[in-house]
């Protein structure tokens, strides 16, 4: 009796062993496929109006084009600054975006062109008003209780002026 036990057993522990090799080899199982998660970019300290912001940096066209697409929740005080190689007018839409924004539009010396409000999905081109070399991404709100104005100078950190391709 002790015989019919014991190969089930082992039979049992190699079958085991040998799934468990399977599922280590297996590829990670993720929600979305690579091109639509979130992005992982890197991160810069800015002040806008009264408060302090890390701002995540989109600076070449593969960054800047998903943005905050596809994420369902930021951080108060975190938000996107995209940098373009060029001041020329924007325009900003909302496609595959979860969250409510405001959008910052600045000029390449600083100044703040316009701020606008932009809703979840939305497809209209929220336009600029005016060339702008960066917009800036924050919750929605956040621009207002930030105290920023249209005309505000803000001081873009050199390692963003620098990074746009």
């Amino acid at each position: 009796m002790t015989k019919r036990l014991t190969i089930p057993a082992a039979l049992f522990i190699a079958l085991s062993s040998f799934i468990g090799c399977d599922k280590q080899n297996a590829p990670a199982q993720t929600t979305l496929p690579a091109a639509t998660r979130p992005q992982s970019l890197s991160t810069i300290a800015m002040t806008l109006g009264n408060r302090q912001f890390t701002l995540e940096v989109a600076s070449e066209d593969s960054t800047r084009e998903i943005g905050l697409m596809y994420r369902d929740s930021m951080a108060a005080d975190h938000g996107m600054i995209f940098a373009f190689p060029d001041e020329e007018p924007r325009g900003f839409w909302m496609k595959n975006t979860r969250i409510p924004l405001d959008i910052v539009y600045v000029a390449g010396n600083g100044k703040i062109v316009s701020i606008r409000s932009m809703k979840p999905f939305d497809l209209t081109t929220i336009e600029s008003g005016g060339a702008a070399k960066y917009a800036i991404e924050l919750n929605v709100g956040i621009a207002t209780s930030a105290g920023l104005h249209v005309g505000d100078s803000l001081q873009i950190p050199e390692s963003v002026t620098k990074a746009a391709k």
